[in-house]
């Protein structure tokens, strides 16, 4: 062999060594994202069933003995409050501003802090506290809370890798994890996707798009593996519409959007007032407080204010029963109000979602609009609601998009979704999730050191 031939021989057998080096060195990182996509997905299946049982045990109470409901409620909120202020103090609320600070703190200065928000304490305390809250007839959703189980399992996961292991971002890995969880909680992918990119990501997706969709692929299977292919809502009728519907549209969008963010931004001064409880019978008789007040309103006016809201939304779009009386969207209004502030676990997804759509069949009902232009201007209301309370108007049309099928209309949602995110401007510039999160963050910092993270001034309420 000539010195040429051998030097090409020798360049080959490098170049083949580097680049299956690399082909294991990428295997080796995909491997963790996909086992956490895997557990995530079923976490997701066995919190969606539990908590079905869990509502479908306050409709069982309801039919029974509905007076049972003035011991039961209140006896669960405080059991649920209970669980979180003794054993985990931010498995409360929704999980999705946890995850954000998680985000903001996944650096190595802070990352030990990580822990509080994201941990196998976390999901286990995050489950119960929600099923409690969900069986007490909590206004509350699941789908928040499977963000920041699925969070917590994409972390852990990242922890238990052997020092040997390629290194993989602990940012990129919690925003993956929640991308996953969002998708496995509504069995809507490009919602998980879109998602991450427009609320959690400061960072470029090509670092990590590959993870982020396999990752949703993988949950969102795994989910329906168990069971079945679904859609979250069905498949609402929304053909034949009329030309002048755009409207209509616009007519829910404006009050939809004001009222997510005027429902932030009462629960946020709620949370200010609350933080000047120095008693714990205080907290008590808080809680208390709220478990009466919503039973009264389930008793004395309308019991569809329980629960996370779901029934109401298919009713609405799937029966002749399609309009409301003037007063339920302030019930599904107040409802999480005074769910959410209790300090318990619980989501605020679905019962925004369900408060929209309220919306949108009282006015459809006003207005007089047939059947399919009704349920247009209900998925119009629910993607304003949304949007107002979390400023993602992609995410939130998108989500409602794959909750129905409805391709017919993305358009007519996107505009909602515009509309009810600059009219939201009107009332606060931040998200309920943006000031939780800074809130969270702040919090955690000064705990021990006082120290705070750069960055983090924004205020929190």
């Amino acid at each position: 062999m000539t010195i040429i031939g051998r030097l090409r021989y020798q360049g080959k057998r490098t170049f083949d060594r580097i680049r299956n080096e690399k082909v294991k060195n990428n295997l080796l990182q995909a491997i963790p994202f996909w086992i956490a996509s895997l557990v995530t997905g079923l976490f997701a299946v066995l919190y969606a069933r539990l908590f079905a049982l869990a509502e479908k045990g306050t409709a069982l109470l309801i039919h029974l003995h509905f007076w049972l409901l003035f011991i039961v409620t209140p006896l669960c909120f405080l059991t649920a409050w209970w669980v979180v202020r003794r054993f985990a103090p931010y498995a409360r609320g929704s999980g999705i501003p946890q995850v954000m600070a998680s985000i903001e703190l996944a650096t190595p200065k802070y990352d030990h802090k990580v822990n509080k928000f994201l941990s196998l304490r976390i999901i286990i305390v995050k489950i119960a506290s929600s099923l409690i809250m969900a069986f007490g007839g909590g206004i509350i959703g699941r789908e928040g809370p499977t963000i920041q189980i699925a969070g917590s399992v994409f972390r852990k996961i990242n922890e238990w890798l052997p020092a040997w292991w390629p290194r993989i971002s602990r940012r990129n890995m919690i925003m993956t994890g929640a991308a996953a969880g969002l998708a496995a909680a509504f069995n809507t992918p490009l919602g998980g996707i879109v998602f991450a990119v427009e609320e959690l990501t400061r960072t470029h997706i090509s670092y990590f798009k590959t993870a982020l969709f396999t990752a949703v692929i993988i949950a969102g299977l795994t989910a329906q593996a168990l069971l079945g292919p679904y859609l979250y809502l069905g498949y609402p009728d929304v053909s034949h519409l009329s030309a002048s519907i755009f409207g209509g549209v616009v007519l829910v969008a404006i009050p939809a959007g004001l009222a997510g963010a005027l429902m932030s931004k009462w629960m946020l001064k709620i949370f200010a007032w609350k933080a000047r409880f120095r008693l714990t019978r205080q907290h008590v008789l808080y809680v208390t407080g709220c478990a009466l007040v919503i039973v009264s309103l389930a008793f004395f006016i309308d019991e569809r204010v329980l629960g996370s809201g779901k029934e109401l939304m298919t009713t609405a779009l799937f029966t002749p029963d399609k309009y409301n009386s003037w007063y339920l969207p302030l019930l599904r209004i107040a409802g999480p109000i005074f769910s959410f502030t209790t300090g318990a676990a619980g989501g605020v997804f679905a019962p925004a979602l369900s408060a929209g759509a309220s919306m949108g069949a009282t006015l459809s009902g006003w207005m007089h609009l047939s059947p399919t232009n009704t349920n247009l201007v209900i998925l119009s209301g629910m993607v304003g609601f949304l949007t107002g309370v979390t400023r993602t108007p992609f995410t939130s049309a998108i989500l409602v998009l794959e909750m129905t099928d409805r391709h017919n209309v993305i358009f007519h949602l996107m505009l909602a979704g515009m509309i009810a995110s600059l009219v939201a401007m009107l009332i606060d510039k931040h998200s309920f999730y943006d000031h939780l999160k800074y809130q969270y963050v702040h919090e955690v910092l000064h705990e021990e050191t006082g120290a705070e993270l750069p960055g983090a001034t924004h205020s929190a309420l």
